[in-house]
This record gives C-alpha cells, sequence and structure tokens, in this order.
C-alpha cells in the first residue's frame, strides 16, 4: 500500500509539474505573438490562492449573496479604479473581463466576425433551450435569425391590443381599501405573470394566464398528447435557469453540474411546447378568440415561423428561445422600475405628470400609442436609468475564434491593443461599465433619470448586445414595459416601498432581478 501511495503522489506531481511547465510554454509563445502585434500586458485579478481558486470561489459566493455584479466591479477595482480590462486565472483557463466600451464594440460589432459565443455557454443552455438563436454558433446561428429576426416588425411590436389585455388582469389583482391604498404586495410575480400571459400568447396564439387562472380557455386536443400544464410553467422555468446559471458558473467544467431534477424541468417546458408545435403541424390549430379582433386576425409567432419550417425541434427551440427572453427580461426590467419609483417619490410624481399631460388620466388605453410611448423621454429616461443601476443583463460573454485583438487595456496606461488567442473567453461586464464614475459622473451610483438628458448613447449602454447578434426583441419589450408603467401611473398617484432600508440585491438567474422582490403599496388616485 505505501508503494501505491507514492506511485499516485508521484504521477500527481507528475501531472501538475507537467502542466506547469506547458502552461510557461503556452504562455511564453502568446506573449511573444502579442509583443509581435505591438500589444501590451494585461493585469490580473487578485487570487489569494494559486490557480485563481480563491477568485472561483468567492464569484460564488458573491452570486449566492446576490452581490455578483458587484463583486466584479470591486475586484476590477481593487487593481485600480482606471484599468477597464483584465484578466482571470481559473485553474488551467484564462479569461479576459472588460468594461471598456471600446472593446465591447469591437467585440459585438467591429470585430463581430473574430468572435461566436462560447462553446461552454451553448452547451450550459442546451438542455433546457436547445440548439435555437440564443445558443447556436456560426452558419447554425445565420439560419436561427433568418427565421426569428423578420417576425419583429414595427407593424407586430406597436400593437398595444395584446399588453392592454394583460394590462387589465394585472390591474384586477392589485385591489385598494376604503383608503384608496391596496395592501403591501410584491409587484415582481404579477410582472412576471404578466410578461408569461403576454408572451405566450404572442408565441403560439393562446396564453397561459398566470395571472387569471380562471380566464384560461379550454383547449382543443392533440392527437397522442394529453393537454399542457399551463399552471407550472413559469416555475419550470425559473428552476430549469437556476440550474443552467450554475452551470455556466463553472464555466468549462459545466458538465459536471446536471441532475435529475433539472432534467425533470427541462423535459417538463419541452412538453409544453411540444404540445403546441403538434397543434399546428396538426392542422388543427385555430387561433383563440382572445387573438382576434373584429377587424383583424392577430399576429402568432408560430404561425409565421411554420411557413419557413416543418421541423418541430426547430419551431420548439426558436419558440422557446423567444419565450425566456420575452418573459425574463422584460419581467425583471418591471420590477427594476417599480424598485426605484418606490424609493424615489419625487421622480415618481414627476413622471405621473408627464404621462397624464401625455395620455391623460382616463382608464382607457386609447391615447397610448407605440409612437406616443417612444417619444415620452422622461418615461424612457427612467426605463434607461432602471436598466443602467440594475444592468438586467450583467454579463455578456463572446469567445474568439481566431487569434486577434481588443484595441485597450494593454500596458502600463491601458492604451495599447491586447492580444486575444483563439479560444479565449471575453467577459463584457455590463453592469462594471454600467458603474463607471469615469463615463457616468460622481453619482454614478444614484438613481438619477436626469443624468439621461441630451446623453447621446454609444457602447457604454447594451442593455440588450449589439452588432449582429443584438436582441431581436429589443423594441417589443422595451414597448411592454413602457405600456405597463404608463398605465398604471394613470391609475395609482401614489406608490410606497414597504421593504424598508437595505442594500440592492441582485438575484442572478441569467437576468437580474431584484433579491428582494418589488414589496409596495400603491394608492389609487380619486376618479
Amino acid at each position: 500500500m505505501p508503494s501505491l501511495s507514492l506511485s499516485l503522489t508521484a504521477c500527481l506531481l507528475f501531472y501538475i509539474g507537467y502542466k506547469l511547465i506547458s502552461s510557461n510554454l503556452a504562455r511564453r509563445k502568446l506573449n511573444a505573438e502579442a509583443s509581435r502585434r505591438g500589444c501590451g500586458s494585461v493585469p490580473y485579478m487578485k487570487s489569494k490562492y494559486p490557480f485563481g481558486l480563491s477568485t472561483f470561489v468567492q464569484s460564488l459566493k458573491a452570486n449566492k449573496e446576490e452581490r455578483g455584479p458587484q463583486y466584479v466591479v470591486d475586484s476590477m477595482n481593487a487593481i485600480g479604479k482606471d484599468v477597464h480590462t483584465v484578466q482571470v486565472r481559473l485553474i488551467d483557463y484564462e479569461l479576459i473581463v472588460t468594461r471598456d466600451p471600446e472593446n465591447v464594440r469591437a467585440a459585438l460589432a467591429t470585430q463581430s466576425q473574430d468572435f461566436d459565443i462560447g462553446h461552454n455557454r451553448a452547451e450550459s443552455f442546451k438542455p433546457l433551450l436547445g440548439v435555437g438563436i440564443f445558443t447556436s454558433r456560426g452558419e447554425a446561428w445565420k439560419h436561427s435569425r433568418q427565421l426569428v429576426r423578420p417576425q419583429f416588425t414595427r407593424e407586430q411590436i406597436s400593437d398595444l391590443d395584446l399588453a392592454e389585455r394583460h394590462v387589465q388582469a394585472l390591474s384586477k389583482r392589485l385591489t385598494t381599501g376604503a383608503n384608496g391604498w391596496t395592501d403591501t404586495l410584491d409587484l415582481q410575480p404579477l410582472f412576471y405573470n404578466f410578461t408569461l400571459d403576454t408572451t405566450t400568447e404572442f408565441i403560439y396564439g393562446h396564453s397561459v394566464h398566470s395571472q387569471d387562472p380562471s380566464s384560461r380557455p379550454v383547449l382543443p386536443t392533440v392527437k397522442g398528447l394529453g393537454a399542457p400544464d399551463r399552471a407550472s410553467l413559469g416555475a419550470h422555468l425559473d428552476a430549469g435557469k437556476a440550474w443552467i446559471e450554475t452551470r455556466g458558473a463553472f464555466w468549462k467544467w459545466y458538465w459536471l453540474i446536471s441532475s435529475k431534477d433539472f432534467d425533470y424541468h427541462c423535459k417538463e417546458v419541452h412538453t409544453f411546447v411540444d404540445w403546441f408545435v403538434q397543434l399546428k403541424l396538426q392542422q388543427q390549430y385555430q387561433p383563440s378568440a382572445e387573438t382576434q379582433t373584429p377587424t383583424k386576425q392577430k399576429f402568432i409567432l408560430l404561425d409565421e415561423l411554420a411557413k419557413q419550417t416543418r421541423n418541430p425541434l426547430e419551431l420548439r427551440n426558436e419558440t422557446l428561445a423567444v419565450l425566456t427572453a420575452g418573459r425574463d427580461t422584460t419581467g425583471a426590467l418591471l420590477g427594476w422600475v417599480f424598485y426605484f419609483l418606490a424609493r424615489h417619490p419625487r421622480v415618481y410624481a414627476k413622471l405621473r405628470s408627464i404621462i397624464l399631460a401625455e395620455f391623460g388620466p382616463s382608464a382607457s388605453s386609447a391615447e397610448i400609442t407605440f409612437t406616443k410611448l417612444r417619444g415620452c423621454q422622461y418615461l424612457q429616461y427612467v426605463i434607461n436609468e432602471s436598466f443602467r443601476v440594475a444592468a438586467v443583463i450583467p454579463l455578456n460573454e463572446r469567445v474568439c475564434i481566431k487569434d486577434t485583438t481588443l484595441p485597450r487595456g494593454g500596458g502600463p496606461d491601458g492604451t495599447q491593443p491586447v492580444f486575444i488567442p483563439k479560444g479565449r473567453q471575453v467577459l463584457l461586464a455590463n453592469y462594471a461599465m454600467q458603474h463607471r464614475a469615469d463615463i457616468w459622473g460622481s453619482d454614478v451610483e444614484e438613481f438619477r433619470p436626469e443624468r439621461w438628458e441630451g446623453r447621446k448613447v454609444g457602447w457604454e449602454f447594451v442593455p440588450f448586445g449589439g452588432g449582429p447578434r443584438v436582441c431581436p426583441g429589443q423594441q417589443f419589450g422595451l414597448t411592454e414595459t413602457s405600456f405597463v408603467v404608463a398605465r398604471l401611473l394613470q391609475r395609482f398617484d401614489g406608490l410606497e416601498n414597504m421593504e424598508g432600508p437595505g442594500r440592492i440585491r441582485l438575484h442572478h438567474a441569467i437576468e437580474n432581478r431584484s433579491g428582494s422582490g418589488v414589496v409596495v403599496r400603491l394608492h389609487e388616485a380619486k376618479a
């Protein structure tokens, strides 16, 4: 036995030595290529333990404590507040983190041909989302884009009838007492219900009616399939995404994180989507009454995609990608808007006065149009500032598919290019970029919508990404958000934060949502 232990120890030491030597040789080769290209060195994020182990452990801890994006800021600032691009070592793996708008522009747009989404990210997402517009790479992604992007025309996103129907369902949940106030409640799950309801109707022609289950109509039958579980879809999506977030945190070792629980939630989501796909493919589909008006047939995404492909797996994956993005990003954003409005009564009062002047105090949405919503500047400032402070998507990522460079971050003052070897992952730190005082001002941590007055937005603010892979549904999400805010402020003249003092908690499950919810009460304006 002692000889076996000695042999194992010797093998382990040999392996460690081999990895150290090969790593040093590879680093020398990369340094030589960087020098040849005129690139400077990039500082490393500090780690207490060898191989960057403390960085890995601390990032997991920060996410668990709902301060993951702040951890990135603090770690970069620990090197220097004027350092905006760093290297991170994780065991035998290195990556780049940047909060420099010029590097973001290069990775997403001007040098997008050198980058793609990472293999590890795609594989982490695939068990739930399959191969679709947010998980595919190369030619497969171009095919997905050709299917999905044309569906988000201005005509489709400017039709507010869909949003109004579900705003009415949301409004019914906000009952007031004799004093005009609602009970203390959490708006966040109601907003996620709203976006789930609107998105399922937009995609499949039938809402799941999570806000008001009593409104669910009887569905037609599909040969060989039982009725879909409309009650549990949101819970299965949340559980599946939580597993994806954990898998993503383990980078190249994502495959270590799996479970029967994850498989179960993925299967339930797929079963739901497959029911509607088969309903369409079996030609039994008839639009529900809720998607029709006396004058026109409403747009249904699945119908349009089915004109381009009859592949059931492709239809599942593409519609599921739109479902998760449409529900989660907009649901989180609505939560943050009211989170901040509840803590800034001056902003609430100012915004409400503008909304009443623009759209009137009427209980009707007749005066609200897509054009008027986009033209209501202070409303857009409030939404932008909510996006900036909370960063609904705190990190984006790319992997370079050939040796390339980023324009800044190298050398003693960070002005030299940075060499990025093929296969290197680059994290685009949106939250950290949106909290740079040198870009946004010394009051960068404050919620102040007025900072957007006269501001020309550049690559320092890309909440929906940018370049060829920009989110195709961004205007759909922004329109929904604007509409809901306008309608609720028409009805309520008071909004109070009922959570009390405490730090902002960034619960990261692919998107950032408030870890403490949006606990408020609202006061209904007198008619």
